[in-house]
């Protein structure tokens, strides 16, 4: 009985290359509508991201249902086998590759030569050597798809025992291909261009999203040799140049004025003051939290806290912070001073009027 075969395939096919491309798109482009619709909270990418695969995965199997079912169809068949070379790779687990160069000599069939690569256990590899018989199943229209069989039957078993198998001349069929450089490239070319197609296609949420939110995301200020202002999604910072500070009342006005220029900065969490250094932290956006109007601070009385609170002090106070804030209730005025001799602190209502003090 003769054997039918096919040439190995030299290269990928036209097909093979096109769904390589074509997974590799979808891939980028789900991964990036699904994290990036959650980065933007926008339901659509989300859906997108989730969809995508699906519907893809779905059209790969009907698509290739003809194909794997007459592969399926065609009966394997068994045959004993020499192991003309055989080498590993090194691997971290305990299954490595094999590249295994077979002589196959089936019972009813004509003899040829394979090179194929198989996983095998660590523990198993002193198990195979060259010169050595061992059993394999083949599909016969597509030889190169050799596999050795681990643990054959009995009566397979007992032939490769005896067996001699003398090796085979001619051509080796590999199940590798050649031009996998080709096609990594093209799968990459086809990541990247899935990613670009959900970036151009969702460009006004992921890159507009700040615009998009009506203003509840803070943009980052400008910075001058005087001041630098840096806002970020929910505090807002001002830090001013040497020869100037916060205990000025028209620069500490300045100063939060220039972060509450939005009507969603109206209210603030807490206002950290220090010499040089304005801290705004706002509410995040959409969150129902109490806060109050930074710009109702009572700037005049800035100066004259913060000298109270260091006549607790019996030296000169190296440093010294006001915060602000409402959390407890009404807005509290909170100062600490810190010098050598330890720490002062006062605490004041939302009018600057001095509630309690001590020092340490």
């Amino acid at each position: 009985m003769r054997m039918s075969v096919g040439a190995p395939p030299a290269h990928h096919s036209p097909a093979e290359l096109a769904s390589g491309f074509l997974t590799a798109g979808v891939i980028g482009a789900s991964l990036t509508a699904f994290i990036g619709g959650w980065m933007v909270e926008s339901v659509p990418m989300i859906a997108t991201g989730l969809a995508v695969p699906a519907l893809y995965g779905l059209l790969f199997f009907l698509v290739t249902l003809p194909r794997r079912a007459s592969e399926a169809a065609v009966v394997p068949r068994t045959a004993l086998a020499m192991i003309e070379s055989l080498e590993a790779v090194r691997g971290e687990t305990s299954d490595v590759p094999v590249r295994f160069g077979l002589s196959v000599v089936p019972d009813d069939a004509p003899a040829f030569r394979v090179e194929i690569w198989q996983d095998v256990n660590r523990v198993e590899l002193t198990e195979y050597r060259s010169g050595g018989t061992v059993v394999v199943e083949y599909a016969p229209d597509r030889p190169w798809k050799t596999r050795i069989v681990r643990r054959p039957t009995p009566q397979w078993e007992q032939r490769a025992a005896v067996a001699q198998v003398v090796s085979v001349p001619g051509p080796v069929m590999r199940s590798e291909t050649p031009d996998s450089s080709f096609s990594g490239f093209l799968n990459l070319f086809g990541l990247l261009l899935g990613v670009g197609a959900v970036l151009l296609l969702f460009r006004a949420d992921l890159f507009d999203f700040y615009e998009g939110d009506d203003g509840a995301s803070p943009q980052p200020s400008v910075s001058s040799s005087s001041s630098t202002i840096t806002v970020t999604s929910v505090t807002g910072t001002v830090a001013i140049g040497p020869g100037r500070s916060m205990l000025d009342e028209s620069e500490l006005r300045r100063a939060v004025e220039s972060l509450t220029q939005a009507a969603d900065k109206r209210h603030a969490l807490a206002v950290v003051v220090q010499d040089r250094l304005l801290m705004v932290v706002f509410p995040p956006a959409g969150a129902k939290v109490a806060g109050f109007d930074p710009r109702s601070l009572p700037y005049g009385r800035v100066a004259g806290l913060v000298e109270e609170a260091r006549t607790t002090l019996n030296d000169s106070p190296r440093s010294w912070q006001l915060t602000a804030d409402s959390v407890d209730g009404p807005l509290t005025l909170r100062v600490v001073v810190t010098g050598g001799g330890g720490t002062g602190t006062l605490e004041a209502d939302g009018k600057g009027e001095v509630l309690r003090r001590n020092g340490s």
